[in-house]
């Protein structure tokens, strides 16, 4: 046999190719696999922990689309989380406690009570509002700039949830608010999180997201109208920002002006760049890696005093994320076998 003449295939030598959405259907069923397990199996501590996992996998992958693909070095997703968790928490109170408990409701909102996912999705749909009309006049500022008046929203949504003391009962927060978040839900939007930002990043959307990112100037030049696109990504990462302050505030059943503060816009900032600025795949890892250690080091703070050392663990990662690997785990792309495994072929 001549050695360019092509060997026959054999039945071991076949291979079975799936489709692009057989192959996440079957991704998502492996993955629900131990997240079943847990839920049977696992402690309401350890469930809820897990939970807060993907919620915060969620937020991190948000922000990879908010920072990571446009360039943008936005600090606002606290303040969305905040918006989404009070107006999913009033959506959801029980109607009878509405109007003694929040005066300054409209009667139309006082007299419902939604059920969560309607109520998730109102407060998402809020914050990708408020994210418009911020990043309005916002996002035609760059870098430190930008960070800072994103900074600035959170001051101002706290700011408002801590005066206006009938809408949002002022310090006290709103407490007893349903648990009507878990495992499953946390689940369910990180999933959908990572199958939208997957989605967008291999398209022709997110390659001009990229675009911008790495020159807008040249970006510009092709066509590719920077302005709507960093906006386009400001407001789905606030959605999903929102969304995941509804879900965090169903899970653990209180809410306050400053559950959600600056120190958390550190922690997302923080994920993103450990774990590759664009990377979905790395923004997910790092999420559960910091969440993961943050919880394991709190007895340690309790019993020995010292508080705030998962803080300085984190900060010390990345510096020494920076100095030695600062494009992190994987850069802006993914790992070559994910990658592979969903898109048929390595792609940036």
């Amino acid at each position: 046999m001549s050695k360019n003449a092509p060997e026959k295939d054999g039945p071991a030598a076949r291979v079975i190719t799936l489709p692009p959405p057989l192959r996440a259907a079957l991704a998502l069923g492996l993955a629900a696999v131990p997240v079943w397990l847990i839920h049977v199996g696992a402690s309401p501590y350890v469930t809820t922990l897990v939970a807060v996992m993907f919620i915060n996998a969620a937020l991190a992958v948000s922000l990879t689309l908010t920072n990571g693909m446009t360039g943008m070095f936005s600090l606002g997703h606290p303040a969305f989380m905040t918006i989404g968790a009070y107006v999913a928490a009033i959506l959801t109170f029980p109607a009878r406690r509405k109007g003694t408990m929040l005066p300054d409701l409209p009667d139309f909102i006082a007299s419902i009570e939604l059920s969560l996912l309607p109520a998730a999705l109102v407060a998402g749909v809020v914050g990708a509002a408020v994210a418009f009309l911020a990043g309005l006049p916002v996002l035609r500022l760059r870098g430190h700039y930008l960070a800072v008046a994103t900074l600035g929203l959170i001051v101002i949504v706290q700011g408002l949830a801590l005066n206006w003391n009938g809408l949002t009962r002022g310090g006290a927060g709103l407490a007893g608010i349903p648990r009507l978040s878990g495992l499953w839900w946390a689940f369910g939007l990180m999933v959908i999180a990572v199958a939208t930002v997957w989605r967008l990043k291999y398209s022709s959307l997110g390659r001009a997201m990229m675009a911008t990112r790495d020159n807008d100037l040249a970006a510009e030049c092709t066509g590719i109208d920077t302005v709507r696109t960093r906006m386009l990504a400001f407001v789905i990462g606030a959605f999903f920002a929102a969304l995941a302050g509804a879900l965090m505030a169903h899970l653990i059943s209180v809410v306050t002006p400053r559950s959600y503060s600056i120190l958390l816009a550190f922690n997302l900032v923080v994920m993103i760049v450990i774990g590759g600025s664009g990377s979905i795949v790395g923004a997910v890892l790092a999420a559960f890696a910091i969440t993961g250690l943050s919880e394991i080091l709190r007895p340690v703070e309790e019993s020995f005093g010292l508080y705030g050392m998962s803080q300085v663990i984190v900060a010390l990662g990345l510096i020494l994320a920076l100095y030695f690997r600062p494009q992190g785990l994987f850069g802006s792309g993914e790992p070559a076998l994910v990658s592979h495994y969903f898109n048929g072929k390595r792609q940036r």
